[in-house]
């Protein structure tokens, strides 16, 4: 049988614009309009500007558009910075199933290698399909996922990203094959980076295992070689994590449908299971006008990870947005407090306001065996609020808001994309963008596409 690389690439480069259904297609568009909005949003920020100064110092063959400022650097300076910018805030798209991913952290790298070469719209659509099937596909390959063994899920995106950027560079199958191999053989990455305190580091693996993809299909390009067998050989990806392996998922039944549709995304610029507890609990604030100096205790109930990755003791004294936005009994804190979680909730003046500091000791998180069972079919959330006078409050939610069962629509999409990219872009320009976007077909090359992606304010 051929390797696992193998499969993937042989399908990968057979797949055609013309393959893929018009619902498919639209998605792509709004997955790329969430995502360029993140991008818009995450611009300014502290992390996202020492980039900017490192590479602008670097300079480089003029090949890629970096998004907001319009800059040409090299493609795989852009693809790091642009996919850097999407993750920024955590705002971008997320997929949680043995594993979580964020999909979009990829879209960069179409754009970057589809402007360096010229190619069409259509070919970087396709190529975006192909970054959301294998990023998806590998959050089912590991049973129990990767994040239960103590890794990052950047660890996924490094098999994936040599993908996306292989398909238009032109490479055969041979190359891609290596690509893979080569990408794949260096980018694990650990889970230390999303526990206790978090730093930059949060929102940085997945760009870097995204931008090493771009270097090795260039180098596959120039006859380089990678371990073939990356995944099920000696000492490969399967051995070194294993065991416990659904390999079906990874390769199975390729074609006969297309994972982006299964995507969700984030109503909330922050970590992807604190987002049902958030709704339920301004649920349960809004329609019981719940006042912060009411609450005796805040109990939420959740499944095993998500307390043990959002509610360890350093969760209760966030002092980065990082840690804030990956901490379940902040995030619960401040939307008691503010009767809302936007980006404005995690600056450094929130994250400290001693009104939100004072209930965030209130919050407790509890597992329950009951919805472990239920996830990751559904992602349950119950909130119970018990207040001073002794009422009780609660909500119960089983999907957080842009779950494909629970979809953004397009009006709350616009409200997302106007919200981060108003400190930086004029109300026309972003009509102008959401047009170019939802006609990205039209465009003959991505090129010019990415001319319009620049900040006017």
């Amino acid at each position: 049988m051929a390797s696992i690389s193998r499969q993937i690439s042989k399908y990968a480069l057979g797949l055609k614009y013309e393959d893929l259904p018009a619902e498919v297609v639209n998605e792509v568009k709004r997955y790329l309009y969430d995502s360029i909005g993140c991008a818009f949003g995450g611009y300014q920020t502290h992390d996202v500007g020492i980039v900017k100064d490192i590479y602008s110092e670097m300079g480089g063959n003029a090949e890629a558009t970096v998004i907001g400022s319009g800059d040409k650097i090299p493609a795989y300076n852009a693809t790091f910075l642009n996919s850097l910018m999407v993750r920024a805030l955590d705002f971008n798209d997320i997929y949680w199933k043995e594993d979580p991913s964020h999909p979009s952290d990829i879209i960069p790298v179409a754009l970057a290698v589809g402007e360096a070469v010229g190619s069409s719209a259509k070919d970087v659509i396709t190529a975006i399909v192909l970054a959301y099937e294998f990023e998806m596909r590998l959050c089912l390959f590991a049973v129990p996922g990767v994040r239960e063994r103590k890794w990052h899920h950047a660890t996924l995106t490094q098999f994936v990203s040599p993908i996306v950027a292989g398909y238009l560079l032109g490479l055969t199958e041979d190359q891609m094959v290596h690509a893979i191999g080569i990408s794949g053989a260096h980018n694990l990455t650990l889970g230390a980076v999303t526990a206790g305190q978090l730093t930059m580091m949060k929102n940085t693996v997945d760009p870097m295992a995204s931008q090493s993809g771009v270097m090795a299909a260039l180098m596959a390009k120039r006859g380089y070689t990678g371990t073939e067998q990356i995944f099920e050989g000696k000492e490969g990806f399967m051995q070194t994590l294993g065991p416990d392996w659904d390999t079906e998922q990874l390769v199975g039944n390729l074609g006969d449908s297309f994972k982006i549709m299964e995507c969700s995304m984030k109503a909330f610029p922050c970590e992807a299971l604190t987002h049902s507890h958030i709704s339920a609990t301004l649920k349960c604030v809004v329609e019981n006008d719940i006042r912060p100096d009411d609450i005796e205790l805040v109990t939420v109930t959740t499944i095993a990870r998500a307390v043990d990755i959002l509610f360890d003791s350093e969760k209760y004294r966030p002092k980065s947005r990082e840690t804030a936005d990956h901490s379940l009994p902040y995030c619960i804190a401040a939307a008691i407090v503010d009767r809302k979680i936007t980006t404005d909730q995690f600056s450094d003046e929130r994250i400290l306001d001693p009104a939100i500091q004072a209930v965030l000791s209130k919050i407790k998180g509890e597992a329950s065996e009951e919805f472990e069972k239920m996830f990751p079919a559904k992602q349950p959330s119950k909130v119970v609020i018990r207040l001073k006078n002794g009422d009780v409050h609660s909500a119960q939610l089983d999907y957080p808001k842009g779950d494909p069962r629970e979809p953004m629509s397009e009006l709350d999409l616009d409200n997302k994309f106007q919200s981060l990219c108003n400190p930086v872009l004029s109300a026309g320009k972003q009509s102008d963008i959401k047009k170019a976007i939802f006609d990205l077909e039209s465009f003959s090359t991505i090129n010019d596409f990415m001319a319009i992606l620049t900040a006017d304010k």
